[in-house]
């Protein structure tokens, strides 16, 4: 494996723990997207570069700038800052940190048992992913874009200052 590939991984995962401990939503956001980027490059490393472009194109880009958008729009400031240091006490983390132990371990084992190269596969393109996302899944899009909206919604909503 390429050195590239382990720190764009670490990364991915120093990134993404900065985005769920930060208290300021603008500076968490942009955590996030410093991670679904990393997780780009460890893609592109992998051998499989229509998904590291969906990642950048799609998460990294039009959802990350949804979400900046619903953030500016609620107009955050020092109380919900206050808000998430009262939240974010260190027992709050007992349930989140088995969950997350618990999915790291199913990882380490996964990787573990698997023989060979993961870039070895069968190759995927661009018209294979399209025929799966609008074929037999083509309502399962639909409803994640419903719900996207619907989160979007209910955000505006719930955050509007009266």
């Amino acid at each position: 494996m390429q050195p590239g590939l382990y720190f764009a991984a670490a990364v991915a995962v120093i990134a993404t723990a900065l985005a769920v401990t930060s208290y300021n939503p603008v500076h968490a956001l942009l955590h996030l997207v410093v991670s679904l980027l990393a997780v780009a490059v460890v893609l592109l490393q992998l051998g499989a570069p229509f998904a590291g472009i969906l990642e950048v194109i799609i998460y990294a880009g039009a959802i990350m700038v949804l979400f900046v958008f619903v953030v500016m729009l609620l107009n955050l400031g020092e109380s919900t800052i206050d808000q998430e240091r009262r939240w974010l006490t260190p027992r709050a983390w007992i349930v989140p940190s088995i969950l997350s132990l618990g999915l790291l371990s199913e990882l380490v084992r996964t990787l573990v048992r698997s023989t060979g190269n993961a870039a070895a596969g069968t190759p995927i393109g661009a018209s294979a992913v399209g025929a799966a996302l609008y074929g037999p899944y083509l309502l399962t899009v639909e409803l994640a874009s419903m719900l996207l909206l619907a989160g979007l919604v209910a955000a505006f909503h719930l955050g509007r200052h009266e």
